[in-house]
């Protein structure tokens, strides 16, 4: 086993706190992403209606009707 020199050292702890750094940033984008998914799931389901109630819709249907002198005759 070799020992490092100083220099060699500084430069692995640098290394060794960047990788560090590189896994915490996806970590907490990560928790990030599920959290806003959260969210975004809950307002879905809040915005939704709950099962079990009806919802109605009244529509009047208007027939035109025609001029009996208008008819075509055959």
């Amino acid at each position: 086993m070799t020992a490092l020199t100083p220099v060699e050292r500084h430069e692995r702890r640098r290394q060794q706190r960047r990788r560090e750094l590189i896994r915490w940033s996806i970590r907490t984008l990560v928790v990030l992403l599920v959290f806003l998914l959260g969210i975004a799931l809950g307002q879905a389901l809040h915005d939704n209606p709950k099962t079990g109630q009806t919802i109605t819709v009244d529509r009047t249907l208007h027939i035109p009707t025609e001029n009996p002198a208008s008819t075509a005759k055959p």
